[in-house]
């Protein structure tokens, strides 16, 4: 599924609720992820938005989004960033991830990850930082996240 995630999205992004149908995709593909029902607003090379609904089955014994729920969402975002990013001849796995919770989080969520460096083609593994900002209803910071993937060449044969 690797480049081709890129240009799943941009395909069915174009159909009337494509982006659903793109995130109902995904979770097939990832289970886990359905928890969050997560929808992705935006995919390019480089970037990628994704946004939960506020609803019970995502908080906490508190009425706030929990912060796995927020994990969820950093890693889905910060995965699909790099696999739509990721030179053909590459692989990725995520390595470890920290996190900070800046404030409660209440509302829709709205995650956007980016690569802290360019992504290049390389014969040996490397590290790539991703940082992953969330946000709530009224643009204030809730959650970042820098996860770090592990980026090496695809095995031969």
């Amino acid at each position: 599924m690797t480049a081709s995630v890129l240009s799943m999205y941009r395909r069915l992004s174009r159909w009337p609720a494509g982006r659903w149908l793109f995130s109902r995709a995904l979770c097939l593909r990832a289970p886990y992820f359905a928890t969050i029902a997560p929808r992705f607003l935006a995919l390019e090379p480089g970037r990628c938005e994704v946004q939960i609904r506020d609803r019970r089955r995502v908080h906490n014994h508190i009425g706030t989004v929990h912060a796995i729920a927020l994990c969820n969402l950093a890693e889905l975002s910060a995965g699909v960033m790099t696999e739509a990013s990721l030179p053909a001849s590459m692989r990725w796995i995520p390595k470890g991830m920290s996190v900070e919770y800046l404030k409660k989080a209440r509302g829709t969520m709205h995650a956007i990850a980016t690569p802290d460096i360019p992504m290049v083609e390389s014969a040996t593994g490397y590290d790539l930082p991703v940082t992953v900002l969330v946000r709530d209803p009224q643009g204030e910071e809730v959650f970042r996240a820098r996860i770090m993937m592990w980026l090496s060449p695809k095995s031969r044969g």
